[in-house]
């Protein structure tokens, strides 16, 4: 099976450097698909779950990198919940997604704004703020009417909020983002 893009080169000590973080080994997939017939995004993305993995067998570092199915992965845990292998594959996706990030691979910059904004959202409170989510990220991408069309829908049903929901715990929540963002400081 050649998929779209495979290249010649392995990097086999990426995959090794890989599995050590995960705690598993990529070789013990057989491929069963289960990963990738219960991801609830698999329609959206370029590799499914377990074409990932696949890959990642083949030491296709690049492509892995690459790949925008590690900017659409929910690390929602279904994939890891139905391997019969006890692979971690969210675990896997949230890996390469900060490696692909260390190493400048970005799929689209709307994706990695959309993430960064989501972040920030929990960073500032505690929780998701759609309205002020939705907001920024339309103000930092430059399109300002984005999703306008079910703003109305969701603020009748009460599923849009134009204030953010307090929650307690909100300063325990910023210190962890603080401490994240100070020790990435210190690896620069």
């Amino acid at each position: 099976m050649r998929l779209k893009g495979q290249t010649r080169t392995v990097d086999r000590e990426f995959v090794a450097e890989v599995e050590n973080e995960i705690g598993a080994a990529v070789a013990a997939c057989y491929q069963c698909g289960k990963c990738t017939a219960d991801c609830p995004l698999s329609f959206s993305f370029d590799y499914t779950p377990n074409q990932i993995l696949r890959l990642m067998q083949l030491g296709q570092k690049e492509m892995v990198l690459r790949s925008e199915s590690l900017w659409y992965c929910a690390t929602c845990y279904t994939c890891t919940i139905r391997c019969p292998k006890e692979i971690d594959i969210a675990k896997l996706m949230s890996v390469l997604l900060i490696k692909a990030r260390q190493e400048g691979y970005v799929a689209d910059h709307k994706i990695r704004l959309a993430q960064e904004t989501f972040v920030n959202s929990v960073a500032r409170y505690g929780r998701i703020f759609e309205a002020g989510l939705v907001g920024a990220y339309n103000l930092k991408s430059g399109d300002l009417f984005n999703n306008a069309d079910i703003g109305p829908r969701l603020l009748t049903t009460g599923k849009l909020r134009f204030l953010p929901h307090r929650i307690k715990g909100r300063r325990e929540i910023r210190k962890i983002f603080d401490r994240l963002r100070s020790s990435r400081k210190g690896k620069r």
